[in-house]
């Protein structure tokens, strides 16, 4: 009779020869079909610890309580469905069968579903992410979008199928009906939180104004549940794609006590997803209603401006007195100017000419200025060779007493000596003449430039001519000059000899006269001509 070998209450063979030899392997796997037939199907809660996701998409974890410990995979097919991502610590239900791992004489459950054990350990690692999150600043109000006050395009992620979507859409027609786009999604369930998470960046990847132009705000939408209805919304990857997303989000998941992560880190929390429709546009009638009463206050208020402004205008016309009068005033001043001007002009040029003589007489002539120049130059030169004759005679004096009390060779240095302080001496003494001369040079060039500039050829060079008389006075008016008289009248060019004519000031014709008949020019100044023999060319007209 067989006996089983796991069988704790079965009697113990015979120590006998006639015990069956088992090998290692045939051991192992007789081992390996009990327990699995004995635990095809178990359900073990623990805590998982150790948990590694291998490169082959398997996953490698432990399942612990307070005194024991129970290895655990899952393989790849198996962990793409699990609905949850499994993180140490987390305290979950696993189903499975146990098998044994005869490379390693180890025993472990190959994991088929896994859920999180109960809500408290739910709201545990909902916590735990929260303060991860929080600790990394996606909670902080300054990251927080302004929501647009109407916007264009709205997207909405949610499911196509929920009553969810016609209740935005029913809400959006009734207060300001803008284009919508729906990007569906699973809202419960495995995959769930992946595709949330892409369509929120599906969203953020279209273009401004491309042919699914991108949306001016998101609305992430979906009903009330439980909080393993609502988990999809408090995955991680769910979480990090609305804080990462470009485009103001509105979160709206669940009813206004249901509380998921996604609230946090969205730039406004709706209570409901008719509230996020109530509250990324306005009312449209509302809108119309104000905009007719502001253009109502506007016209009245401008009205009340006008008024204002004409009382005052009126006040200052009152004020202000008849402009043709104080035109009158102005026009009797304007003449009375005009009457002083020619007084005072004529005024300030006989000051100006008073200036000019004054200055003229205290001005002192070039020639003078370098005779004086020269003059001091020679007493200067005079002074110095007496000086210098004084010096060396001096120095021979000196020369004579020392040579008369020395020997031979102390005389001939000494002689040395003093011949080359006379020679060093006279060198400084032409350096310091040939200095002075280059001074003095230089200052005389400098004042032959200064009487150049002041000189009045200068104004000649502009078209101006001098009239003088024969004696080369200056003549500055007309009345002074006479009838048939020979004037010089110098020019930038040269000077020609003119006579004057019988014409007088007073025969020019009146200020502002436009007659046809005009008075022969005062001063008529002859064009070149063809030489004649009884003309002097040198002569013309003058007055």
């Amino acid at each position: 009779m067989a006996q089983d070998l796991f069988d704790p209450f079965a009697p113990m063979p015979p120590k006998s020869g006639n015990t069956p030899e088992f090998s290692v392997s045939g051991l192992s796997d007789a081992l390996k079909r009990t327990v699995e037939d004995a635990f095809s199907f178990v359900r073990v809660r623990g805590e998982i610890s150790g948990f590694k996701r291998a490169s082959s998409g398997h996953l490698y974890l432990a399942l612990k309580d307070d005194k024991a410990v129970l290895d655990g995979v899952c393989w790849r097919g198996a962990a793409a469905n699990l609905g949850i991502s499994p993180e140490d610590g987390m305290e979950v239900i696993v189903t499975g069968r146990l098998t044994t791992f005869p490379g390693r004489s180890k025993y472990q459950i190959v994991i088929e579903t896994m859920e999180v054990a109960g809500e408290g350990a739910l709201l545990k690692l909902l916590e735990d992410r929260k303060k991860k999150l929080a600790a990394e600043g996606l909670f902080e109000a300054d990251r927080k979008k302004p929501i647009p006050f109407l916007p264009d395009v709205i997207g909405i992620v949610t499911s196509p199928t929920g009553a969810v979507i016609r209740d935005i859409m029913h809400r959006l027609r009734e207060r300001f009906p803008r284009r919508v786009l729906l990007w569906p999604v699973l809202v419960q369930g495995q995959g769930a939180a992946e595709q949330v998470a892409t369509a929120v960046r599906g969203f953020n990847d279209l273009l401004p104004y491309g042919a699914i132009p991108r949306p001016d705000v998101l609305i992430v939408a979906r009903g009330g549940g439980s909080l393993e209805d609502l988990w999809a919304f408090n995955e991680e990857i769910v979480a990090r794609a609305v804080a990462e997303s470009v485009i103001p989000v509105i979160s709206a998941v669940g009813h206004e006590t249901d509380t998921t992560l996604i609230d946090f880190v969205s730039d406004l929390r709706a209570p409901t997803p008719t509230g996020a429709a109530e509250k990324v546009v306005p009312v449209r009638l509302d809108l119309v209603t104000q905009i007719d009463e502001n253009g109502m206050r506007l016209t009245r208020a401008v009205r009340r401006l006008g008024g204002e402004k004409r009382l005052a205008l009126d006040g200052l016309i009152r004020g202000l007195g008849d402009p043709r009068r104080l035109l009158e005033d102005r026009a009797q001043m304007l003449d009375n100017w005009a009457e002083r001007l020619p007084r005072a002009s004529e005024g300030r040029l006989q000051q100006a000419r008073a200036r000019l003589n004054e200055a003229a007489a205290r001005l002192t002539s070039p020639r003078q200025q370098l005779a004086e120049k020269r003059a001091r130059l020679e007493q200067a030169g005079l002074r110095l060779n007496g000086a210098i004759r004084t010096v060396l005679q001096k120095q021979q004096s000196r020369f004579d007493r020392a040579s008369a009390g020395l020997r031979p060779a102390d005389a001939t240095r000494n002689l040395t000596r003093d011949k080359r302080q006379i020679d060093d001496f006279g060198l400084r003494m032409q350096a310091a003449v040939q200095n002075v001369l280059q001074r003095e040079q230089q200052n005389l060039q400098r004042y032959d430039r200064l009487l150049e500039s002041y000189s009045y050829r200068n104004v000649l060079k502009r078209g101006f001519a001098v009239v003088r008389d024969a004696d080369g006075g200056l003549i500055a008016q007309t009345s002074d000059l006479i009838d048939q008289q020979t004037y010089i009248l110098e020019m930038q060019d040269g000077r020609a000899d003119i006579i004057a004519g019988a014409g007088r000031r007073g025969d020019m014709p009146p200020s502002g006269d436009t007659g046809a008949k005009k008075t022969p020019d005062p001063v008529n100044i002859p064009r070149k001509k063809k030489a004649r023999p009884q003309d002097d060319q040198r002569q013309g007209s003058l007055l």
